[in-house]
């Protein structure tokens, strides 16, 4: 702040300041300029309204440090161009500063005196040879400033030294710390890549190992298949044949508890047969007990009397039913049937337990028809639990043994008839049918047999 041509104290507005005009050739300094604006906001309350410059009136209620804070410049703005209202500052200043306002007033400020209070309290009152004061306040203020401030670069500086020396320390201490620590861990590092090396050998070893193994157990594997298999084979083998054994054995005890041999009854069963058969040609030849005469072998016609081509419309179809009732009319018939075979031909959708109901249902109905042995066989494969079933009158049900096939049990059976018995075996199978005709039985089809069943 500049001090332009003022008004010395005890003059009024628009008299000429005594001694000529007077200014500062250079801004307060901060300090002093400070100083008069505390000085001013502290005298600001001692003033009326309508003495405060217009501009200043709007902080009359301010407190003085508010009125430093937020009227600063306007009020070193009126003290520097208003001189009235800096002869009333410097009134109220005298009368708080008595004796330091007297003492600069008359030219002898005390030399303890505060350079930047007497700088200020100059520049407000405006004494006689102001501006030295004020420039030698100043000057002084400054001094002790840049003193001040040369002190503080020292300690700054002491303190910036000191703490280079102790960060040189301890990044001494530090570096040496860290080689010390390095040095400690390249010699961990060694360690485990000895150790690294040692496990890569143990793996490879290991691995090669492994490999031997696996393949020492794949051939042992191999070879335990290789062995089962026979095994099983074997097994298999060995319980076909326990399987007829004990068919053998069971057929033996039952001959032996009915105090005859199988063969006893092989040749009792076959002579009924015989002898039935030779009553059956009697009845369908219609040959008089004991009126042939050697007059009756002489070929000719005689009126009533059955030509060739009547005997040759006797020939019946394949898939005819009649064809059925001519076999099981024969003497001593007997009738096997393959039953899942027939039943899977005729009503496949239904459960395996009402298709046997419906089958032997049937062929009991047959066999009080025609009074033939029926025997119907089913595949023990099929069940999955143990059949609980009471075989109807004039029908014998068998099922197959564990490992046995139904088509083995009804081959086993044909083979048990004596020769010249008249075996009717009713199955699709090709491979049952061709069997079963080797050994000397009559194969028909199923379809034949359903066709049968239902007419009655």
């Amino acid at each position: 702040m500049e001090a332009s041509q003022g008004a010395p104290s005890g003059q009024g507005p628009g008299e000429e300041p005594e001694g000529g005009a007077e200014a500062l050739d250079r801004p307060l300094p901060e300090g002093v300029r400070r100083r008069v604006v505390a000085l001013v906001a502290d005298a600001f309350g001692g003033l009326t309204v309508p003495e405060l410059p217009p501009q200043l009136r709007q902080y009359a209620r301010f407190t003085p440090s508010r009125r430093a804070k937020f009227a600063g410049n306007a009020m070193a703005a009126a003290v520097e161009s208003d001189p009235v209202f800096r002869q009333r500052i410097a009134t109220r200043i005298r009368e708080s500063h008595t004796e330091l306002s007297g003492a600069i007033e008359g030219g002898t400020p005390p030399a303890a005196a505060d350079p930047v209070d007497v700088a200020a309290l100059a520049y407000v009152l405006r004494p006689a040879d102001w501006i030295k004061l004020v420039e030698a306040a100043g000057e002084e203020a400054e001094r002790a400033h840049a003193e001040r401030a040369g002190e503080e670069t020292e300690r700054e500086l002491r303190r910036l030294r000191e703490e280079l020396a102790e960060a040189r320390t301890a990044a001494r201490t530090e570096a040496e710390r860290g080689r010390v620590e390095l040095e400690t861990v390249r010699k961990e590092h060694d360690a485990l890549q000895r150790k690294l090396r040692s496990a890569l050998s143990d793996v490879k070893r290991g691995e090669a190992a492994l490999r031997k193994l696996e393949a020492e157990l794949e051939s042992s594997r191999s070879a335990a298949a290789a062995q089962q298999a026979t095994a099983e084979g074997e097994a298999r083998r060995l319980r076909a044949r326990l399987a007829e054994a004990e068919s053998a054995l069971e057929a033996s005890r039952r001959a032996a508890r009915e105090g005859r041999s199988v063969e006893d009854m092989r040749v009792r069963l076959l002579l009924d047969t015989v002898l039935e058969s030779a009553q059956g040609l009697r009845r369908e030849l219609a040959l008089p007990p004991a009126s042939v005469h050697p007059a009756d072998t002489v070929d000719a016609v005689e009126p009533g009397r059955m030509t060739p081509k009547d005997i040759a419309r006797r020939a019946l179809s394949e898939t005819d039913p009649a064809l059925l009732d001519q076999l099981l009319a024969l003497p001593q018939a007997h009738l096997v049937v393959d039953g899942y075979n027939v039943t899977k031909t005729g009503y496949p959708t239904m459960p395996l337990e009402k298709q046997r109901l419906r089958l032997l249902g049937g062929l009991a109905v047959l066999a009080a028809q025609t009074g033939a042995e029926m025997t119907c066989v089913f595949d023990g494969a099929e069940l999955a639990a143990p059949v609980l079933l009471a075989p109807p009158r004039g029908v014998r049900v068998l099922f197959s043994k564990p490992g046995v096939t139904a088509d083995e049990l009804i081959r086993q059976l044909v083979r048990a008839e004596p020769p010249g018995r008249p075996v009717v075996v009713v199955s699709t199978d090709r491979e049952v049918a061709d069997g079963v005709a080797k050994a000397g039985a009559r194969p028909v089809a199923s379809a034949l047999l359903l066709k049968r069943l239902a007419r009655t």
